[in-house]
């Protein structure tokens, strides 16, 4: 099994567009299907809830890492935890990158999850699976957010 999730797309959107849409806690929650209760700020913790149909009771918690302005963005969290009853603070949790290149058309973004050989072996396939199908969905979802409010 692999230990690292990498998916690619590019959007037609200029980096700062793609950066604010990654960045502010607002506009990630609205494409990622989730409300955050504060601003992203590197080394701080940030509680969310999804809004996502079906998932509305799951929470969970990302500790923002870097936030290089329109070059990277980055936390960890721990994947696919959705067992309120498992208490997963004991693990390790993943890395989550997001990395933008300006190209002709717009932005390069590319998400990459690493760390999944941390994961307890019962469930490291499940979450490895979850998250790799997760990921594509949310590129297909910042890609339709940026197109709806290009201009935000």
């Amino acid at each position: 099994m692999e230990n690292r999730i990498e998916k690619r797309i590019e959007l037609d959107a200029p980096v700062s567009r793609v950066w604010q849409a990654l960045t502010n806690h607002k506009q990630f929650g609205e494409w990622f299907r989730a409300k955050f209760e504060t601003q992203f700020i590197p080394g701080q913790a940030v509680q969310a809830r999804m809004t996502w149909p079906g998932y509305e009771d799951f929470t969970f918690e990302i500790t923002v890492k870097k936030m290089e302005p329109e070059r990277l963005f980055s936390f960890t969290w721990h994947p696919y935890a959705v067992d309120m009853k498992m208490d997963y603070s004991k693990e390790e949790p993943t890395l989550v990158e997001f990395l933008l290149e300006k190209t002709d058309k717009g932005t390069l973004l590319t998400v990459i999850e690493s760390g999944f050989e941390k994961i307890p072996e019962n469930r490291r396939a499940e979450a490895f699976r979850m998250n790799d199908g997760g990921w594509s969905s949310q590129m297909k979802n910042i890609n339709e957010y940026l197109t709806v409010h290009s201009q935000r």
